[in-house]
């Protein structure tokens, strides 16, 4: 089976066009606004069967960060890796100062020591002795301290403890100021159909740097499975989102580019990682996912790859028709 790939910008490393986000099985919850730091063993079970079937079908970019569970991600991911680390390449993100045993943020700024036993935690946590990627998390730091940050980074990379680096953020001065360093090779931004990125995929056409996508699906909202009479249960905070206007009418625009989207045979999903691939060939989304089935549906993806320029223009020309409404505009 051929599976699309991507290089991660001016690093070279290689990887499947697709990744994995673990915020998922790391502990954030739709039905919380906190963190699940304790785990029932089935449910890691799952996680790990989970990411063994992304390998199996040809998925080798896995996006974390230690925040995520007050560091259960990572341990998940780290157990899931044993034996097979060699096969896949990791994305981490450091930043967000908490307390591992209660997942409480603890107020601590990301100085050079800071970062540095950032990293060292989390290279125990995934056990691995390098990280492939390793993100800055605060997306809106201060840029006049930011070279601090940067400097470390790059000191870290010439002790291997990292290979290379970057930035999670969509402010397009920030992602500039990383990509300045010699090892910076990414940034996590947003990009999905409803929320285009032109400036910052330009940005990193410009400095030869992968674009790594959070919120490939719209927090659901591609998935074609929502509609806006669908009730979800009240402790799912996403249930908040259908008492706005604003999304109420971005989802009628996804039902009016349905048709548009899986004509040829995909589903919504599908379909929406194909958008994000025919935007850029920098582009690596990495939706999140609990179960092997989203696993599967995801990597389908891969094998169908982009979507085509016809598809493309149908829906631009869809979003400008409802773009009063759209929240791409």
């Amino acid at each position: 089976m051929t599976v699309l790939r991507r290089r991660l910008g001016r690093s070279g490393i290689e990887v499947s066009a697709l990744g994995l986000g673990t915020a998922r099985i790391g502990g954030l919850d739709w039905q919380r606004d906190d963190l699940i730091v304790h785990y029932r063993q089935d449910q890691v079970d799952a996680a790990i069967r989970a990411i063994h079937r992304a390998l199996d079908l040809g998925i080798d970019f896995f996006d974390t960060a230690d925040v995520y569970g007050g560091g259960h991600s990572e341990r998940i991911l780290g157990q899931a890796l044993a034996g097979r680390r060699h096969r896949v390449v990791i994305a981490t993100k450091f930043g967000e100062s908490f307390d591992e045993q209660t997942g409480q943020p603890t107020g601590e700024e990301p100085d050079p020591a800071f970062v540095r036993r950032a990293c060292e935690a989390s290279l125990r946590r995934l056990d691995t002795g390098y990280i492939d990627l390793y993100l800055f998390h605060l997306r809106d730091y201060d840029l006049e301290r930011a070279g601090e940050v940067r400097r470390t980074l790059e000191d870290l990379v010439a002790e291997g403890k990292i290979r290379t680096y970057g930035w999670s953020t969509d402010d397009l001065e920030r992602a500039r100021f990383f990509a300045g360093g010699s090892h910076c090779t990414a940034i996590e931004h947003r990009l999905n159909i409803m929320m285009d990125a032109p400036d910052m995929l330009a940005l990193c056409d410009e400095y030869d740097l992968a674009s790594i996508n959070r919120i490939p699906l719209a927090m659901g909202v591609l998935s074609g499975r929502w509609t806006a009479g669908t009730q979800l249960p009240e402790d799912d905070r996403r249930s908040e989102f259908f008492k706005v206007p604003r999304f109420l009418e971005d989802l009628e625009t996804v039902q009016a580019m349905g048709q548009v989207l899986t004509r040829d045979g995909r589903s919504h999903v599908q379909a929406a990682l194909g958008w994000i691939w025919a935007r850029s060939p920098r582009t690596v989304p990495v939706p999140g996912f609990r179960t092997i089935e989203q696993v599967e549906e995801d990597a389908g993806a891969m094998r169908l790859g982009p979507i085509s320029e016809e598809q493309m223009e149908e829906i631009r020309r869809l979003k400008l028709d409802r773009s009063p409404a759209g929240s791409s505009q």
